[in-house]
């Protein structure tokens, strides 16, 4: 299980910005992760919070460097999910989305929190979601990662 060996973070947001970007597909998933990553700011003290919804999880990259760039955020997180399917969709999205999600960060140099899940079936999804029964929730993690990144460069 990747919980496995996990940080365990404190942060405290205060003053922050984020942005969090969250695909549409998988209702029940995406608005667990959502639940989640809304939790963790909440926690760590983050007011200023902007949600924004795209299609898929391919769309992600592109609104994540227009909010890293033109609103002058702090971090983002990035929330989707990604179900295997019967032909090679699956990996050309995962990975648009990961090297998209990667070029974001490293070219602005706003952190951005991964929270997008590549399962092979939908319970493993909702094992990960942060749902009433999940035994992870991922859209926390996300959140947490990119607080804490940001903090780590001011």
């Amino acid at each position: 299980m990747s919980k496995a060996g996990a940080p365990t973070l404190t942060v405290d947001g205060r003053g922050l910005r984020v942005a969090v970007v969250a695909a549409s597909w998988h209702t029940t998933v995406m608005d667990g992760l959502l639940d989640g990553s809304r939790r963790a700011l909440a926690e760590a003290g983050v007011e200023d919070v902007r949600e924004v919804r795209v299609p898929g999880s391919f769309e992600l990259p592109v609104a994540a460097a227009r909010l890293a760039r033109e609103q002058g955020v702090d971090a983002v997180v990035a929330l989707g999910v990604v179900v295997r399917g019967g032909t090679p969709h699956f990996d050309y999205v995962c990975q648009a989305a990961t090297s998209g999600l990667t070029q974001v960060s490293v070219e602005t140099g706003v952190p951005v929190g991964f929270g997008v899940l590549t399962c092979d079936d939908e319970a493993q999804a909702l094992d990960r979601a942060g749902l009433p029964d999940s035994s992870e929730d991922k859209g926390h993690e996300a959140a947490t990662a990119a607080v804490a990144t940001a903090l780590a460069l001011r």
